[in-house]
């Protein structure tokens, strides 16, 4: 089966190519290997008609040879463009990998249904007349998903130009011209967009390994279209044309796995669009959809650009020059003006400009004439000829204080365009820093400018283009470095969350038929996960509000408790500072007289009274709200009174970590104040990240809860305390299974569960963790080496199985792709340690899943290797895969045995004699 050798990890192998003749094997060919690399390709509607897109479908794919067979499908026509026809797709008479559809709208379910009924695998609708034209459009693209689900029939489409495999020939669209063979997979939900960039491309010389306009995007998705060129060897970035994100799971899942080993670049239109409607809670009204998105984006790493052109200048930037490692730029110029361009570009698009160091001042000093810039940018003036130029960019790479190089150079009379870029093109790879170039100007420059390209440097044709590529590459590098940072253990001193408690004051509020939690409620809530907060009694009755403040001492505040009011200051609920009995009975009075001015008597079900917390502090809010793509989403900031004022937030998609609620604070201004100015200390930073983790935790853990507040959160030095929360829950009627989802799936706890082998060894075998990574490190430092050969089939020293590069590929596994469970066990000290690792993987585009274990020599044939097949097959079972395999070296006959015992059938790799395959059909 194919598996992906250069996303390789250190509990999965690529297996060597199994018999294509075995049954095991035949369906494993990926299923979009039948749309990009087709045998035999039907066109549905081909016609000579001039003009048409029949005709035009037709002539593509007999013009431009693919190495398969053309079948026109017209019922009234003999032949088409000199190819015979045939009446119906059935008739043709082989099997169809691959029908390209260009029928009206009403024909297409039938025609869908005739290609399942011939067996065919995949499908490009090319119509229109679907879901854009209104309701009944949308019930003639449910009808085409069902007869598709009636086979294993992919489709692209409907409603898209097609399809081309530029380095195979394959051209299944109706653009009027074939992409150039080149490494960028490109894919649009635009067809007005992929012919202007085809245009753009054949201009300037660009080159595609794939060129897809996906059009409504009925079955096919991003997730599909990301996995597919993820393991495509001949791409190396994917640019993508956003317009919808369609299944945002699937999307996230498949970025998060790509992005790592190939940057995956998206141009989404919108950002000026209106943000969510204000809900019943700040978060709602903080959270608008763009910058949910934004926020999507950095969780999988995908990097987001606002024009056309810089999809193409970031792939090719990325493509030819090495990933800054900070966001310092070095310009070196002929030309005061471009240079100050640049600087504003990098400035506003989140780069720096470095500081010369006093040696390369030095070193230029000696170079240049006396009247240089002698400051970065580094003006070489404008008679600089091409030797001043190379030298003075030599002596500024060397320089350790800068992460990059930009050149530019304006035509002016001593210049030379061409000399300048050859006596550069050799110092591209010179410092490890990426080199970025912009020769302005038209003809004159145009042969240095080729001779850049040539040597892989990248040419702009303004130098705040420039400018703008080297912050997003920096920003793109940035945000997968801290991505990916190993986070620390949730600290557990106040317990696992009582999952059970916040259940019951979920479920209690819906049965008396209320949404809004009182904030006793939702305190008692977010306490059960280990949030703190500042004690609160409710009181029906003056006499009942002084008996709660006397237990508290004064002062107190007294506030509203009502089950229907969200905002109390905003009807005269709140009184704070109250210093004495006679002031909380005043305070309940005039209480209940505002609320029932100014919202109604029946809003008053009393008051609920709090010790008053006078420590210094900052207000801060947390939050979560629904989006409507992504599902729960985590607001952080500054937080009080005037919160929608400031808009000082940043937000998170959940799960969070604690390196993810770090990066979430760093996004926003009352961090740096957090951290301590002006001699102030600072909080408690690590203990607000495990606040952000239990309020994630708990939003994911009760999908009823649809929008939470904290506002005013008190950060202090000296602690952390909710003073003020409110929730309000998803209604009672809808069912579970039609409540959003997170877009990025939660740690299964379902799979949690102890374990003692037959000779007492008591472990816990749970999955794995971000958290994990030391763990996993130490487990690799156990194995003997006969160990890893069988596993990995050829040695592989600890420091590559133990790079951070190669873990973090297992320890943040995403649940939806991959399940990697570790045995546990603690010693008498109570130290951890990781005895035993399984994984399941499921292979891209099937319903399918390849199994590895992995278990350290100490604990070998005590069970655990059984015991770990045993969870991951009743794992595969309830996720609903129809098959699991395993690939084992043929001499390791414990393992065949354990296969065998748990129910595999296994045979001889017929293409790699050292291996035998195993599979289970469930």
């Amino acid at each position: 089966m194919k598996r992906r050798p250069e996303r390789r990890t250190d509990t999965g192998r690529a297996p060597a190519p199994v018999d294509p003749s075995a049954d095991v094997v035949r369906a494993g060919r990926p299923a979009l290997d039948a749309i990009f690399a087709p045998r035999a390709v039907a066109v549905v509607g081909a016609t000579e008609r001039p003009g048409s897109v029949g005709r035009n479908l037709t002539w593509n794919l007999i013009a431009h040879p693919f190495g398969g067979t053309v079948y026109p499908v017209n019922p009234r026509r003999p032949s088409v463009l000199g190819v015979r026809a045939y009446p119906e797709i059935a008739a043709v008479p082989e099997p169809v990998d691959l029908a390209v559809v260009a029928t009206p709208a009403p024909t297409v379910p039938g025609v869908i249904a005739q290609c399942v009924r011939a067996g065919v695998r995949s499908a490009i609708i090319i119509s229109a007349g679907f879901r854009e034209t209104g309701p009944a459009g949308a019930a003639l693209e449910q009808q085409i998903l069902d007869q598709a689900r009636r086979g294993r029939l992919r489709i692209i489409g409907p409603n898209c130009l097609g399809v081309m495999n530029p380095r195979t020939g394959l051209n299944a669209t109706f653009a009027t011209a074939m992409a150039r063979p080149g490494r960028l997979g490109f894919l649009s939900q635009s067809g007005a967009l992929c012919t202007a960039v085809l245009d753009w491309s054949l201009q300037e010389n660009v080159g595609f390994s794939a060129f897809v306009s996906v059009g409504s995007m009925l079955d096919v998705n991003w997730g599909d279209l990301i996995s597919y060129l993820g393991d495509d060897p001949h791409t190396q970035s994917i640019l993508i044309y956003m317009e919808t994100v369609g299944d945002a799971r699937t999307f996230l899942s498949a970025a998060r796995e790509v992005a790592l080993s190939k940057p995956i670049i998206v141009l989404k239109p919108g950002r000026t669009a209106a943000g969510a409607r204000a809900a019943a809670s700040h978060t709602g009204a903080l959270a608008g959809r763009d910058d949910v998105l934004d926020a999507a984006f950095r969780r999988c790493g995908v990097l987001r650009v606002d024009r056309v052109a810089d999809l193409f200048h970031m792939a090719e930037a990325l493509a030819k020059q090495p990933r800054p490692s900070g966001p310092r730029l070095a310009i070196v110029t002929n030309a005061g003006g471009p240079a100050v361009l640049a600087t504003d570009e990098l400035l506003r698009s989140g780069g720096a400009l470095a500081e010369l160091s006093e040696e390369t001042r030095a070193a230029l000093d000696r170079l240049l004439p006396p009247h240089w810039s002698h400051a970065n940018p580094v003006d070489v003036l404008g008679d600089a000829d091409a030797e001043r130029y190379a030298r003075a960019v030599e002596v500024v790479a060397r320089d350790p204080g800068n992460d990059g190089l930009l050149v530019i150079l304006a035509p002016q009379a001593m210049a030379d365009p061409t000399q300048t870029a050859e006596r550069l093109r050799g110092l591209g790879g010179l410092s490890g820093k990426p080199l970025l170039a912009s020769w302005m100007g038209g003809a004159d420059v145009a042969a240095g400018e080729a001779i850049l390209n040539r040597a892989d440097i990248p040419t702009f044709a303004y130098p705040d283009a420039a400018a703008r590529v080297f912050a997003d590459m920096w920003r793109w590098a940035d945000h997968l470095r801290l991505l990916y940072e190993t986070p620390v253990l949730a600290d557990e001193g106040s317990g696992a969350p009582d999952r059970e408690a916040a259940a019951r004051i979920v479920a209690a509020a819906l049965k008396a038929g209320r949404r809004l939690l009182t904030e006793a409620e939702s305190k008692a809530l977010l306490a059960a996960y280990g949030v703190p907060t500042v004690p609160t009694r409710v009181a029906r009755t003056p006499d009942e509000a002084v008996g709660a403040a006397a237990e508290f001492g004064f002062p107190v505040a007294v506030k509203l408790h009502s089950e229907t009011i969200t905002h109390k200051s905003d009807v005269g609920g709140v009184r704070l500072n109250v210093a004495d009995a006679d002031g909380v009975r005043r305070a309940f009075e005039e209480i209940r007289t505002a609320v029932g001015e100014r919202a109604g008597a029946e809003h008053f079900q009393g008051v609920a009274v709090q010790p008053m917390v006078t420590l210094e502090g900052y207000e801060l809010i947390v939050g979560a709200s629904v989006d409507e793509q992504f599902g729960p989403v985590i607001l952080f900031g500054t937080g009080g009174t005037l919160v929608e004022v400031f808009r000082d937030r940043a937000l998170g998609l959940p799960p969070l970590t604690s390196t993810l609620a770090r990066r979430l604070m760093e996004r926003t201004h009352i961090y740096e104040a957090l951290r301590g100015v002006r001699g102030r200390p600072g909080v408690d930073l690590g203990r607000l990240e495990q606040l952000l983790v239990r309020v994630s935790q708990l939003v994911v853990e009760q999908p009823r809860v649809k929008e939470l507040d904290i506002n005013p959160l008190l950060a202090s030095p000296a602690q952390l305390v909710a003073l003020d929360a409110r929730i309000v829950l998803h209604p009672a009627d809808v069912p579970d299974d039609a409540l959003p989802r997170p877009a990025i799936r939660p740690y299964p706890h379902q799979y949690d569960r102890p374990w003692q082998s037959p000779d007492g060894l008591a472990l816990r075998i749970r999955p794995i963790r971000p958290e994990d990574e030391p763990l996993m490190a130490a487990f690799h430092a156990t194995l003997s080496e006969r160990t890893v050969y069988l596993r990995y089939l050829h040695p592989l020293t600890l420091g590559k199985r133990t790079a951070h590069e190669r873990l973090v590929r297992v320890c943040f596994a995403d649940y939806d792709r991959d399940m990697v469970l570790v045995a546990e066990r603690q010693d008498p000290a109570g130290r951890r340690e990781i005895v035993g690792v399984g994984r399941l993987s499921r292979l891209h585009g099937r319903e399918e899943a390849e199994f590895a274990l992995l278990v350290t020599d100490r604990f070998q044939r005590r069970g655990l290797g059984t015991e770990l097949l045993r969870r991951l097959i009743a794992i595969a079972r309830d996720e609903r895969l129809s098959r699991v395999v395993g690939y084992i070296a043929a001499d390791n006959e414990p393992m065949l045995r354990l296969a065998r015992e748990t129910g595999f059938r296994t045979r001889r790799s017929a293409a790699d004699p050292a291996l035998v395959e195993a599979w289970l059909d469930l």
